[in-house]
């Protein structure tokens, strides 16, 4: 089977309202592109409807693959998604199309270019956020300070849940993940820059979402829990540095 060029992982907790407008959405960006593609939902342990709905679609388009991920958290589900795609690229994207469809382009490479890893950013110069309370905004900022002091200097904004992956790179990287939950993308671009890999922050227009599933507080103090336990992971050689 000849492996498509983009693979778009979609991890789905509870989406069942939001998920078909996103695959709508994603379907008809995907119509007008002249390169093979797959789309995986990964559903993640949701009391509603959204595994059925996804497995609805899924008849109607054959480039849709549903996965049923039991382990909980959006980092499982993200990783389920990347070690079964065969893209030569691999899309994560958050199912409530923060970051529109349409902005995808953007982390492709020009033909004969490649690329590590493009992370999409609210910060790089040229990205606009839209309609998001300045409380969300300040609140972001400072957790990004303490991500840049503490693990990642130099990265502006790491938990923007769109980024693009080269497929050996996510094969690599995605094998040592250990984090299941929110601080799963500190994890992976620890891992990526302890191994070598190259990041690029890509600006992005990003519309605030007032439903969010974000808990800022709560999710703040297990981001520091776990980065104290990457810096363990870290010392006990578990990223190490590719030869």
């Amino acid at each position: 089977m000849t492996s498509p060029f983009l693979s778009i992982i979609i991890p789905a907790h509870n989406e069942a309202r939001r998920l078909p407008g996103t695959l709508e959405q994603v379907f008809a960006f995907l119509r007008e592109q002249d390169y093979a593609c797959e789309v995986l939902v990964v559903e993640n342990g949701s009391s509603d409807e959204t595994y059925e709905i996804a497995l609805g679609y899924a008849e109607q388009h054959s480039g849709l693959r549903v996965l049923q991920e039991m382990a909980r958290g959006k980092g499982q589900a993200v990783r389920r998604g990347m070690l079964e795609a065969r893209g030569q690229y691999r899309f994560m994207c958050d199912a409530d199309l923060s970051m529109p469809v349409t902005e995808l382009p953007k982390f492709i490479p020009a033909p004969g270019e490649s690329l590590d890893i493009a992370i999409a950013s609210r910060e790089a110069p040229g990205a606009v956020r839209h309609n998001e309370p300045q409380y969300r905004h300040l609140g972001g900022r400072l957790i990004n300070l303490a991500i840049r002091l503490l693990i990642l200097p130099g990265l502006n904004d790491t938990q923007c849940g769109f980024k693009c992956f080269r497929d050996e790179v996510a094969e690599d990287i995605f094998e040592r993940q250990t984090i299941p939950g929110w601080s799963f993308d500190i994890e992976l671009l620890y891992i990526a820059r302890k191994r070598g890999y190259r990041i690029a922050e890509i600006p992005i227009h990003w519309y605030f979402d007032a439903e969010t599933k974000l808990r800022a507080v709560k999710d703040a103090l297990v981001m520091l829990r776990d980065i104290l336990l990457i810096h363990r992971n870290a010392l006990r050689g578990l990223y190490a540095k590719k030869d």
